[in-house]
């Protein structure tokens, strides 16, 4: 069974930070384009960062852009998001998404694995 599994998430205080980690089991990561999402209370999903298969492109939201870092470790099967100066508006479930059928990345959706999500609460 094909399966993502976030982890992370925790309660921070505004200016701190979180190292999220989405992690596969069931396949390997090694030829899947990675995203990562976010979903706040009465909002819509956003993209917040991607990553291609081979690591050589990544892409990020104009609202964590220097503040957001994306990487993949394909030998751990593992992608982490390094998220620095969280600010409140940052609080969100963020889940991870997977797809062999995207070239390059891209943060508009189209993934078809999903986590269950994990909750970042940035609030002092």
């Amino acid at each position: 069974q094909l399966q993502l599994v976030e982890s992370g998430g925790g309660l921070v205080q505004p200016g701190g930070s979180l190292r999220l980690s989405c992690a596969a089991s069931g396949f390997t990561l090694d030829y899947y384009a990675i995203g990562w999402f976010r979903q706040a209370p009465g909002k819509e999903r956003e993209g917040v960062s991607c990553i291609s298969s081979s690591g050589g492109r990544t892409n990020y939201a104009d609202s964590v852009v220097g503040r957001f870092t994306i990487s993949r470790d394909n030998a751990k099967n593992t992608v982490t998001l390094q998220m620095n100066s969280l600010k409140p508006e940052d609080t969100a479930v963020y889940y991870c998404a997977a797809s062999q059928f995207i070239v390059g990345c891209r943060i508009n959706g189209g993934y078809d694995y999903w986590g269950q999500g994990t909750q970042v609460t940035v609030s002092s």
